[in-house]
């Protein structure tokens, strides 16, 4: 079983967004009858862009035009698939950044909407982020049964904070996806360092698949370096620039092994996070 992260340099036209996903799909290097698990960057149908742009294309449970776009990807090339993240609408006006996972089938196994909003100032073009005035927060974990294993739903700004990961370790998670879009300036601080701590503090595959690049007539710039991270903090494979696969087959066997010469959760003291499962 292999998984394949996709680097994207999205942009606001969702058209052509869609359509650079499904030309990476269609030259993406698999076996003959392989299982397959895709990851996609945060917001990698929409990227950038006045609010408005997202609550335009913002649906309610299967009407989403995006969610029907990306789950008929994934059955057509016959892939799992952890969609990054659409705008969902929530109660307030505003939107969830939601990912969902499908499997080869098109179905969907499950769903988790950001739970950290990037209200930051950064010293580059942008200078202030204030994703709360757009996107609402989540109020759970995502922590779903796969072919691959027990894998947890993370994005992007998420990374920074270790509870929601130890949170999904406790509910079994063995690898977690980190759809992502991170700046320039803090991914070049901080992406790499952050990736290996939550992999060697939850003893979980880290599947960080990344926006890269600058975006909308050079507006925003992300960082990129998507990459794989294993449960004993190393890097596996990983893209710096540009964009394209990054693959790996994960060696479960010795992540078992560290989990059982490294009793991590067993030692620790201090009481678990409190936070709703959904599986």
């Amino acid at each position: 079983m292999q998984v394949s992260l996709l680097q994207c340099r999205s942009s606001r036209d969702v058209a052509a967004n869609l359509g650079f996903i499904e030309s990476q799909l269609e030259i993406l290097p698999r076996e003959a009858g392989e299982l397959q698990l895709v990851v996609l960057p945060e917001c990698s149908l929409l990227f950038g862009g006045h609010e408005s742009q997202q609550l335009a294309w913002a649906g309610d449970g299967e009407d989403s035009e995006l969610k029907q776009a990306l789950a008929a990807l994934a059955k057509r090339f016959d892939v799992y698939m952890v969609a990054g993240t659409i705008p969902a609408r929530c109660a307030d006006g505003r939107v969830y950044s939601r990912s969902f996972l499908f499997d080869n089938q098109g179905a969907t196994l499950g769903q988790y909407d950001k739970l950290h909003l990037f209200d930051v100032d950064v010293s580059d073009g942008t200078r202030h982020y204030r994703e709360s005035e757009t996107f609402c927060p989540g109020d759970h974990i995502s922590v779903i049964d796969t072919p691959f294993g027990r894998l947890g739903l993370s994005v992007c700004y998420d990374l920074r904070f270790p509870d929601l990961y130890r949170a999904m370790r406790l509910a079994g998670a063995e690898l977690i996806a980190v759809p992502s879009a991170f700046t320039k300036v803090t991914g070049q601080a901080h992406w790499q360092v952050l990736l290996q701590a939550r992999a060697i503090e939850t003893q979980c595959f880290m599947l960080a698949a990344a926006q890269w690049g600058q975006h909308n007539e050079g507006s925003r710039e992300t960082w990129g370096q998507s990459m794989i991270v294993d449960p004993w903090g190393q890097i596996l494979v990983q893209l710096p620039e540009g964009t394209g696969w990054v693959q790996a087959r994960l060696d479960r066997e010795a992540q078992a092994d560290i989990r059982r010469r490294m009793p991590v959760m067993g030692h620790n003291r201090f009481e678990p996070p409190v936070l709703k499962l959904v599986d």
